[in-house]
């Protein structure tokens, strides 16, 4: 259990989100991809739609939330079988402060979303020219 907790916080998750509002609340799944221009963000979130999700990042800090209707009254539906659990999903992220905040960008297809955080001239790659006295 310890390993788990120690795994979470070195990969930047949060095991207890904020509940904004009632129910369930998903830790969505992610891929991180870095190359020389930025960070790639992936990230599963069935169900949500793009007016439903809000990205912030602040000081280092990429927070994700995104807010999920249900498919049914969960007191109108008379299930025969429920195994498909349906919430907000809610992640944050420590980046670091080299990421241009004016230019993060986001985009939702499929119900995968993906976040685009470039990085700042000072951390992008240089080629040093190398000159003959």
């Amino acid at each position: 259990m310890a390993n788990d907790a120690a795994l979470e916080k070195r990969e930047g998750r949060t095991t207890e989100p904020e509940q904004i509002r009632g129910g369930q609340t998903y830790i969505p799944t992610v891929d991180i991809v870095e190359d020389e221009r930025e960070l790639l963000l992936l990230a599963d979130v069935p169900g949500v739609r793009s007016e439903d999700v809000d990205i912030d990042y602040e000081r280092g800090l990429l927070t994700i939330h995104g807010r999920v209707t249900p498919r049914q009254d969960p007191d109108g539906t008379n299930y025969l079988l429920r195994e498909y659990g349906v919430g907000d999903f809610h992640r944050r992220f420590e980046i670091g402060e080299g990421m241009d905040a004016s230019k993060i960008a986001a985009e939702l297809r499929d119900g995968v979303l993906t976040v685009h955080l470039p990085k700042t001239q000072e951390l992008m790659p240089r080629k040093i020219a190398v000159r003959t006295p």
